[in-house]
């Protein structure tokens, strides 16, 4: 059968890059999205720390990077790629990219959730004398839990097709693997065999991230 063909060694360590590259980019991509994320919201009129000059300015660069499509922005920060890691090609080149492309994502994801917050939770924990940095952390995070959580599992899936289109730059992981021996070598098993651990390693994210939104959007209202 043809499955017997297929280079399954080389599958399994394309998988292992890959879930090297979703794990690395999604360490450094969530917190440097929440921290901006946060301070967009906080910033905005109306709200704690307002700052409209701030405000504009993150909510510039959050939306030229968004807008920026991946594979451009693969090439264009190859210099600074370089420069962080030493490299551009392999796992350890596309990390970078894949940080400067999914941080804004969650960024706004981060902001979208805390818009979602009941203004009276913040404002009776304001009344009370609360200081604003026990707020943002014990309230206005604990409040925005299950968006936040949905945000984070958004951006893992976007950042899996990320890494796949990071193989067209020689990336490393399962779309490599589907560009140099699927593509190129008109291998349709090894294409479709890559496509289908994608799809599933998209299934397991989503479902994982479901189950956690619900556990904790209940723990929220109890």
């Amino acid at each position: 059968m043809w499955r017997d063909e297929i280079p399954w060694p080389l599958v399994w360590e394309a998988t292992q890059e890959t879930l090297i590259m979703l794990g690395a980019s999604l360490a450094f991509a969530v917190p440097i999205g929440l921290v901006v994320g946060v301070l967009i919201f906080l910033t905005s009129p109306g709200n704690f720390w307002q700052k409209t000059w701030i405000y504009r300015l993150l909510s510039l660069v959050v939306n030229v990077l968004r807008s920026a499509p991946f594979v451009i922005l693969l090439i264009y920060v190859m210099p600074l790629t370089r420069l962080l890691v030493g490299t551009s090609i392999g796992v350890e080149g596309a990390i970078p990219p894949l940080v400067i492309a999914a941080a804004p994502f969650f960024a706004r994801m981060t902001e979208i959730s805390l818009r979602e917050v009941d203004r009276g939770v913040l404002e009776a924990a304001e009344a009370m004398g609360t200081p604003r940095l026990v707020i943002i952390w014990r309230v206005l995070l604990r409040e925005a839990r299950g968006g936040l959580i949905a945000g984070v599992t958004m951006t893992a899936i976007n950042l899996v097709s990320y890494t796949a289109m990071a193989g067209v730059i020689g990336g490393g992981g399962l779309g490599d693997l589907a560009i140099r021996f699927g593509y190129q070598r008109f291998r349709s098993d090894v294409m479709f065999v890559t496509v289908a651990l994608l799809i599933v390693l998209v299934q397991l994210l989503q479902a994982g991230g479901d189950r956690l939104v619900r556990h904790f959007s209940r723990k929220t209202h109890n």
